[in-house]
């Protein structure tokens, strides 16, 4: 079942513009990285926890986060969170964006 759900994702990506697949592949790794975030940093406000990992994920994390979401997270997916989150720029985003939403 999960090959099937696969392949239809790739024939859907494959019919979009390069703009389209970029969004569908951040909304899905968005699914892959919540559980992460909400298991490994509890209290850290998620929304801007999540922009700021997407936004600092490079594409091929991108793309492994998206497929994590269809089969649901790994041991991969920890670890790719793990490395964003310890990026100097996702640090700084986190304190930018999670800090001031941590304490209105």
């Amino acid at each position: 079942m999960s090959l099937i759900r696969i392949s239809a994702c790739a024939l859907l990506l494959a019919g979009c513009s390069p703009q389209a697949q970029d969004e569908i592949a951040r909304q899905a790794a968005r699914s892959a990285i919540t559980p992460v975030l909400t298991e490994r940093f509890p209290g850290v406000p998620l929304e801007p926890a999540l922009d700021c990992v997407i936004n600092n994920a490079s594409a091929p994390q991108l793309r492994a986060l998206a497929a994590d979401a269809v089969l649901g997270p790994t041991e991969s997916t920890v670890q790719i969170v793990t490395d964003i989150v310890s990026k100097p720029e996702t640090l700084t985003c986190l304190a930018a964006e999670g800090l001031p939403a941590l304490l209105r």
